[in-house]
């Protein structure tokens, strides 16, 4: 039997961007993985993704969550670096 553990670490994506979809979208983390890896594959997949990223923390940081604004912004930044590098993934 798979876990979610396994999951995750089959998929293109790590954990908090799969984090960050799931609240962006208010979907559980399986759902927001499985609809993650199938964007994750696509230029313009990517590209929604990252906005999804952040857009959330702009909400977060609006809302006055500053902290997790930090964090989702930390994440944005490496995913659109990790995929800067890796046009073709």
């Amino acid at each position: 039997m798979l876990t979610l553990r396994d999951c995750i670490d089959f998929s293109d994506l790590r954990e908090e961007e799969i984090l960050a979809i799931a609240e962006c979208e208010h979907m559980p983390v399986l759902s927001a993985l499985e609809e993650g890896e199938s964007m994750v594959h696509s230029p313009s997949g990517r590209k929604r993704i990252a906005v999804m990223i952040k857009s959330q923390a702009e909400m977060c940081e609006l809302t006055g969550n500053t902290i997790h604004a930090r964090h989702l912004r930390r994440v944005h930044d490496a995913f659109i670096s990790r995929f800067r590098s890796h046009p073709r993934r």
